[in-house]
C-alpha cells in the first residue's frame, strides 16, 4: 500500500468514526452489539457516496469497534499471543517483541489525539487517572497484562504506553525444560527443595523470564499449603494451590491518600496465617519485611528481584534493606544469610533465549561476607543457526540438607554425580 493510499484509508477511518460519534448518544452506556449497529448502519449509509467494497467493509468495522472499546491499532498486538511486548513512543512509533526479538509493528496511530484516548481509556478501566498534573501511572488491563503509562511533558516525543502481556495459561516447569531453559534435573531438585521448605530468591534482568520462572516453582507447592502472594501488579496464575489469597498494591489517589504498599502487605500477610508467602518482587525497604517473614517460620516462601547475578542480588538485597531500617551492616548480612537458601539467577543470552544461569546454595558468612555454594551453572558449548548451544551443568552437592531430611526425603533418594559422591 503506498502512502498516499494509507493517508486515504486513515481519512476515511477518521471521517466514519466521526459520523458515528455524531449518531451515538454519549452520555448514554451502550452494548457491544448496539455499538456493531451503529457502525454497520454508518457503513452501509456512507458506501452510497464513498466507494467502500465489500472487504473495506469488514476491515472498518473491526478497526472501529477497536477505536471505541478496544485499544485501536494495538488491538491486533494484544491478540497475537506470540507478542510479548507492545512499546508505543508516541503515535508514530510503536514497536514490539515477538519471540524474543524487538520489532516495528507495521501500524500506527491516527493522531496523537487517538492514541491519548486510548490512554485514557486504559487509565480509566482501572479507576486511574492520568493526565499533565499526574504523567505517570501503572495498570493492569482485563488480560492481566501490565501497562505503564508516561504523557508529555515527562515523555518529550509524545505518550509513552508499555504493555507486558503474559499467556494465558501459566508456563509450567516441563515447558521450560522442553525449551532447554532449565535441564530436568536441575528443575527436579528445585522441586525437591520447594516442597521441603526452602526459601527461594529467583532474581534476573528486565525481561529474563523473573514473574514465568516464579510461578512454575510455585506448581510444586503441596496444594494443602496457604498461600499469600503479594504483587505491585497481580500476575501470578497459581492453579493447582486451593487456599490462596491475592493480594495487591494500591497507588495513592490525587491527594496522595489511601495508598498501600508492599511493606503493608506483607506485614498484614503475617497475620493471615501463611505456610508459604510469595512476593512478586522486592526492589525497596520492603526486602527487611520479606527477610523476616522468611525468618518468622514461613518457610517454603518465594520473592523475585533485579540483578546481574546472584552475587549482585545480595549486595542489592543489602542496599534495599538498609533502605528501610539503619542497621550493622552485619547483621543485615545475617538476616540475608538465614532467611534465603537458594537464589537461581536467570539471564538472557546473545540469541534472546532465556536460561537458567546458575542455581546458587547461600552457605552462611564467613570473614564478614556471605558465601555461595553453586550448585548449577550454565556451560556454553557453542552456536548453531544462530542459536546458543549450552547446558545447565551440575558443579556441587547441597550442603544443607536439614530442611530435606525433616520433610522426609532419605539421602537414598537423591541421585550419585559420576564421580560417585552424593548430591542432591
Amino acid at each position: 500500500m503506498s502512502d498516499d493510499q494509507k493517508k486515504q484509508k486513515d481519512e476515511l477511518k477518521e471521517y466514519l468514526y466521526h459520523k458515528i460519534v455524531e449518531k451515538m448518544d454519549m452520555t448514554v452506556s451502550i452494548s457491544d452489539e448496539q455499538l456493531l449497529d451503529f457502525i454497520d448502519e454508518i457503513l452501509v449509509k456512507e458506501s452510497k457516496n464513498k466507494y467502500i467494497t465489500l472487504p473495506m467493509k469488514y476491515r472498518y468495522r473491526q478497526e472501529l469497534f477497536d477505536s471505541f472499546r478496544r485499544l485501536d491499532v494495538l488491538s491486533e498486538a494484544m491478540d497475537d499471543e506470540s507478542i510479548t511486548e507492545i512499546m508505543v513512543n508516541g503515535a508514530n512509533h510503536i514497536f514490539i517483541e515477538k519471540e524474543g526479538r524487538i520489532q516495528k509493528f507495521h501500524k500506527v496511530f491516527s493522531s496523537e489525539e487517538k492514541l491519548e484516548d486510548v490512554i485514557q481509556q486504559i487509565a480509566s478501566r482501572v479507576n486511574r487517572r492520568v493526565n499533565e498534573a499526574s504523567p505517570m501511572v501503572d495498570a493492569r488491563l482485563e488480560d492481566g497484562s501490565r501497562v505503564n503509562i508516561v504523557l508529555p511533558p515527562i515523555a518529550l516525543d509524545g505518550p509513552s504506553v508499555t504493555i507486558r502481556r503474559f499467556s494465558k495459561e501459566p508456563i509450567r516447569m516441563e515447558q521450560l525444560v522442553l525449551w532447554n531453559s532449565i535441564s530436568q534435573e536441575a528443575a527436579s531438585d528445585l522441586e525437591s527443595l520447594v516442597k521441603s521448605g526452602y526459601n527461594i530468591f529467583v532474581c534476573g534482568g528486565t525481561g529474563s523470564g523473573k514473574t514465568t520462572f516464579l510461578g512454575a516453582l510455585a506448581e510444586f507447592i503441596p496444594s494443602d499449603d496457604r498461600v499469600i502472594t503479594i504483587e505491585d501488579s497481580a500476575e501470578l496464575k497459581l492453579v493447582n494451590i486451593k487456599n490462596i489469597v491475592r493480594l495487591e498494591t494500591r497507588a495513592a489517589n490525587l491527594d496522595g491518600k489511601y495508598e498501600v504498599t508492599i511493606r503493608q502487605l506483607i506485614r498484614n500477610a503475617l497475620r493471615m496465617r501463611p505456610t508459604r508467602i510469595i512476593i512478586g518482587e522486592v526492589r525497596g525497604a520492603e526486602a527487611l519485611d520479606m527477610l523476616q517473614a522468611m525468618n518468622t517460620g514461613h518457610d517454603g516462601s518465594l520473592s523475585t528481584g533485579h540483578a546481574n547475578s546472584s552475587e549482585d542480588m545480595i549486595s542489592r538485597l543489602e542496599t534495599m534493606v538498609l533502605m528501610g531500617m539503619e542497621l550493622p551492616l552485619g547483621a543485615v548480612r545475617g538476616q540475608i544469610a538465614s532467611a534465603i537458601d537458594i537464589i537461581v539467577y536467570l539471564g538472557r543470552l546473545r540469541d534472546k533465549s532465556r536460561h537458567v544461569i546458575c542455581i546458587d546454595e547461600v552457605d552462611g558468612i564467613k570473614d564478614g561476607t556471605i558465601m555461595l555454594n553453586h550448585l548449577y551453572c550454565w556451560q556454553e558449548e557453542g552456536e548453531r543457526d544462530g542459536k546458543v548451544i549450552g547446558k545447565l551443568i551440575r558443579v556441587q552437592p547441597l550442603k544443607h540438607r536439614e530442611k530435606l531430611k525433616a520433610a522426609g526425603y532419605q539421602l537414598s533418594d537423591i541421585y550419585n554425580d559420576s564421580d560417585g559422591n552424593t548430591a542432591l
